[in-house]
């Protein structure tokens, strides 16, 4: 695409018709869009129209996002793709984009930031080694626009150095940053910090300078993550009084009156709490002659700053700094006074762990945000997390006292909430919450606290306090107290004995018909988190016959919860039923009929806009257990199945729904493999559909498709080993097995094609097959591919036998299978994981030493003894999972633009089989049989190459397997 007027309306045309609300209009623009971008120059014409004065604002932005996600899909460069951005407009947007941010309105700004960040991860400093001296430059300009600009394309270039590990790259790139940009930062900060007292009578300048101070301060946090720098060290002076000056001075006009949204003072003193909590944290020995200052400092912040919401994240990062310096041994004597650890429980930790009116608001009318921050882990930045943090940490030192202090308090609110529960049910509230923070002093994920204080006795808070809330008729009164009481029963469940969580069983499955979204859910979250729950030896707490009685409830419950507003995609409703399913077996299949239509329904409904990605994903789970489950009493239900889902599945198919593509063809491969014959016809007529190129674009879809393909060759080889349809399969092999992010997936299809074809099916492809396997060996040799290669070449001896492989190796290169011997089996074998594998490859290599001619006559029998001694090094020496240091690949490619990712189905999963059916049980006793049998064929050679060649620890192995299987050798 040419860079000129007409190209440029064209554009302009096309993003306007970008947001017609009138999708007949919308999406052909959107595509249009879409497949233009390939084309050159296509990112500089979207930067004319993002400069272009006399456009319309909104185009000028639709074009700055358009190009920010333009370089998002295609800026980096993936191996085996091919570069969708010309090498001469990296370079023209690398000169151009800087400049041209800084002069743009900040909407578009905000926009080019992002892209230029982007850019920078991949290009920066290497490749763009000008970025930051035209940056630190700008600093000079005085014009705030323009050094906001600059600073927050540094805040998001520089913030992965918070949490990225350590690498000497790394490492590198930081010391490059500050030498550039440590010195102009701190000499900007200083400016800007006597701008404060020019200005401090202008609210409107005032504003502009304190976002610039936010954005250093920002930038101050990342360039101090990893390690303390020498300049910032030698600098802390400076940098620390002004921190100081911040948060302690009061700077009335900045204040706002909206109560909700926080203003730039607000962000300003958050990011120096977290900054100085930093400090604490990781640099105490160079902190501490600030650190009391700043103690008093923030003590004073948090005593006098109101409970509004704009205040959460300041409040939340002084808590979080308070926690930091407590968890200090050498900071003890800050806290260890009973006046101070009473003052800390009063004044901060009960009153920001009240339920607010906001709370309140955002329990009742956004519940999924209230679910994401109190049980997802999501609440890292309110203040009931932080205080409950700040708990933990007192704790740690002062645990008796604190533990007493609290516990009078919690009496209190709950007498409080005795007088009235209809009035005071919040201090009951914080009651609760206010026992879990000091009972909780280690977690898991998978088993709730594992680790509780000794002086809070949660049997008897449960008995007393939680399972009254739960036992009341009314599942609708109270609804907070109610979805307290479950997140107590699930965050102490390890803690509980198995008969409380037993008798809890029923009054929390009637918890499942509440009308509050939150409530329901936490029961479906609880009951989840019961049914994973391990008796000692391995099997679940709760019994198949414990569970039994409450089925029927249980599920029933579940649908009418997933029928309410708001829950019709509720994960933890999906997921409870899918552990239902697991937990309870054979005991569902009563109930599976209703059960399959309505997950039917739900399909097909959801699937015409997929928004939830964890609850597509445990439907799916519950189809495939639901289909294991009745398959393995009665296989012959699997047409019943296929009867109740292929309508879904095509017109997921039909309608390319591609998040639910990848799950139907995990499903399809499941109920495919349970058939006992021959595969149906009706798989027989999707079969050329599923060699169509342009589903093996999207990489989630090649593991279930080459799945599926196996299972199509696995039932019909015969039908499959027609040759246009062979054909098609090896054009799929051959597109894989140059990818080295799919090579692995190309050897499972070629292997299923050797395991289950005859020989004369595909002789006449072989040797291009092996051609193909060579090419890519010599072009781009991984560590991975060499294994599979390997592996492939044992399961070829076992069914073709070793002499096939002799001659079709030797047939491409004469005398090539030597190199084989030597490059690849004697060198890269031990590599090889697995058990079945390593097994598959032990009785190949087993084949070739005993079953070859070629071996043991000619040029190749140098290499008998030591592939013998490599053999017994697979069966006796650890695996060697050394990769070369120059070695890169990727198990899930980061694939240009926007693709769903595979995410497979536990419950679908393929069960792991030996090729070998159980014919060779012990590969050791195995080779010891043969052996014998080739000793009788050529009595007196074998123990004369052994005893000479074999060495001492290999023989010694060795006589052991033989003697373990009375045989001799002559």
């Amino acid at each position: 695409m040419e860079i000129n007027d007409q190209n440029i309306q064209t554009l302009v045309v096309y993003l306007q018709q970008t947001f017609s609300p009138d999708p007949n209009i919308r999406k052909p623009a959107e595509k249009f869009l879409l497949q233009v971008e390939s084309n050159g120059n296509f990112g500089l014409l979207l930067l004319h129209v993002v400069q272009k004065q006399e456009s319309d604002m909104t185009v000028r932005v639709a074009a700055a996002i358009n190009f920010k996600n333009f370089i998002k899909r295609n800026w980096r460069v993936i191996e085996d793709s091919p570069d969708r951005i010309s090498i001469a407009d990296r370079e023209a947007i690398r000169t151009n984009i800087v400049d041209l941010m800084l002069r743009m309105p900040e909407q578009i700004q905000r926009q080019l930031s992002d892209a230029v960040s982007i850019i920078g991860r991949e290009d920066f400093p290497d490749k763009w080694p000008q970025l930051l001296p035209d940056m630190v430059q700008k600093f000079q300009s005085g014009d705030f626009h323009i050094i906001n600009g600059v600073l927050r394309t540094g805040h998001s270039l520089f913030k992965r150095y918070r949490h990225e590990f350590k690498s000497q790259k790394l490492w590198t790139e930081i010391k490059y940053v500050l030498e550039n940009l440590a010195e102009p930062l701190t000499e900007l900060f200083k400016a800007t910090m006597e701008l404060v007292k020019v200005h401090i009578e202008n609210a409107a300048n005032l504003k502009i300078i304190f976002s610039s101070l936010t954005l250093i301060s920002k930038l101050f946090y990342s360039l101090n993550s990893q390690d303390l720098p020498e300049f910032f060290e030698d600098n802390m002076k400076i940098w620390m009084e002004h921190f100081h000056t911040l948060l302690t001075a009061d700077y009335k006009l900045l204040k706002t009156n909206d109560n909700e949204e926080a203003g730039v003072l607000e962000h300003l003193k958050s990011q120096i709490c977290d900054n100085v909590a930093l400090y604490a944290q990781k640099y105490d020995e160079e902190f501490q002659p600030y650190l009391p200052n700043f103690v008093t400092a923030i003590w004073n912040l948090l005593v006098t700053t109101g409970n509004e919401v704009k205040y959460d994240l300041l409040v939340s990062n002084a808590i979080g700094f308070l926690s930091s310096v407590c968890e200090k041994t050498q900071y003890k004597n800050l806290f260890e006074n009973q006046e101070t650890l009473t003052n800390i429980c009063e004044k901060v930790i009960v009153p920001n762990m009240e339920f607010r009116t906001e709370d309140e608001e955002l329990f009742e009318d956004n519940p999924e945000e209230y679910i994401r921050r109190d049980i997802e882990g999501s609440d890292i930045d309110t203040r009931r997390r932080a205080a409950c943090d700040l708990v933990k940490g007192l704790c740690r030192h002062f645990e008796g006292p604190v533990t007493q202090i609290f516990s009078q308090y919690v009496t209190l609110m709950l007498q409080v909430y005795v007088k009235n529960p209809e009035q005071n049910w919040k201090n009951k509230d914080a009651a609760i919450y206010l026992v879990t923070s000091l009972a909780s002093k280690a977690a898991t994920v998978k088993h709730g606290i594992t680790q509780a204080n000794e002086l809070v006795n949660l049997t008897e808070f449960c008995t007393g306090h939680i399972i009254p809330d739960l036992q009341q008729l009314d599942v609708n009164k109270y609804p907070v107290l109610k979805a307290d009481a479950l997140k107590y029963v699930m965050t102490f469940r390890s803690q509980l004995p198995k008969e409380a969580l037993l008798s809890c069983l029923p009054i929390i499955i009637s918890h499942l018909r509440a009308e509050s979204m939150v409530v329901h859910t936490y029961a479906a979250h609880t009951l989840e988190r019961i049914f994973t729950m391990k008796a000692p030896g391995g099997r679940t707490l709760l019994t198949t016959a414990e569970v039994q009685p409450y089925i029927e409830a249980l599920l029933s419950n579940i649908f009418l919860a997933m029928s309410s507003s708001g829950s019709e995609e509720n994960e933890y409703l999906m997921k409870v039923l899918m552990r239902t399913f697991s937990m309870v077996q054979e005991a569902i299949i009563p109930y599976l009929p209703t059960i399959v239509s309505q997950l039917t329904e739900k399909l097909i409904i959801v699937s015409k806009n997929p928004s939830k990605p964890h609850f597509n994903h445990y439907m799916f789970e519950s189809i495939s257990l639901a289909v294991k489950i009745s398959c393995r009493k009665d296989p012959s239900i699997v047409t019943n199945f296929e009867s109740a889902l292929f309508p879904a599945f095509q017109h997921i198919l039909e309608n390319d729904v591609q998040e639910f593509v990848p799950y139907v063809f995990q499903v399809m491969s499941l109920l495919l493999e349970l058939h006992t014959d021959k595969a149906p016809e009706s798989y027989m007529a999707l079969f050329p559909h599923l060699l169509t190129p342009i589903l093996w674009e999207r990489n989630a879809n090649i593991p279930p498709l080459v799945r599926l393909l196996q299972a199509y060759i696995s039932k019909s080889s015969e039908a499959v080993g027609a040759s246009d349809k062979l054909n098609g399969l090896l054009g799929v092999f051959q597109k894989l097995i140059a990818s080295k992010t799919n090579d692995h997936e190309g050897f499972y299809l070629v292997g299923s094609i050797v395991e289950h074809m005859p020989q004369s099916t595909i002789s006449s492809y072989l040797k291009q097959i092996f051609i193909l396997l060579f090419q890519r060996l010599q072009s781009s040799k991984t560590t991975k591919f060499v294994k599979s290669m390997l592996v492939f070449y044992g399961l070829f001896i076992v069914k073709y036998g070793s002499p096939a492989l002799v001659e079709i190796v030797d047939s491409i290169q004469s005398n090539m299978f030597g190199m084989v011997v030597e490059k690849l089996m004697i060198a890269d074998v031990q590599k090889v994981s697995g058990q079945i594998e390593r097994k598959i490859c032990a009785v190949g290599l087993t084949k070739l030493l005993t079953e070859c001619p070629a071996m043991l006559s000619g040029g190749y029998v140098k290499f008998w003894t030591p592939l013998l001694e490599t053999l017994i090094g697979l069966f006796e020496l650890p695996e060697d999972d050394s990769v070369p240091d120059d070695e890169h690949f990727i198990d899930i490619e980061d694939v240009a633009g926007y693709q769903t990712a595979y995410s497979q189905l536990v419950f679908a999963g393929k069960p792991e089989r030996d090729p070998l059916n159980g014919a060779v049980p012990n590969p050791r006793a195995h080779l010891a049989l043969s052996l014998q049998k080739l000793s009788q064929q050529h009595p007196g050679k074998l123990m004369p190459m052994i005893t000479s060649s074999l060495p001492q620890d290999a023989a010694k192995y060795l006589n052991s397997y033989l003697g373990t299987a009375n045989i001799s050798l002559s």
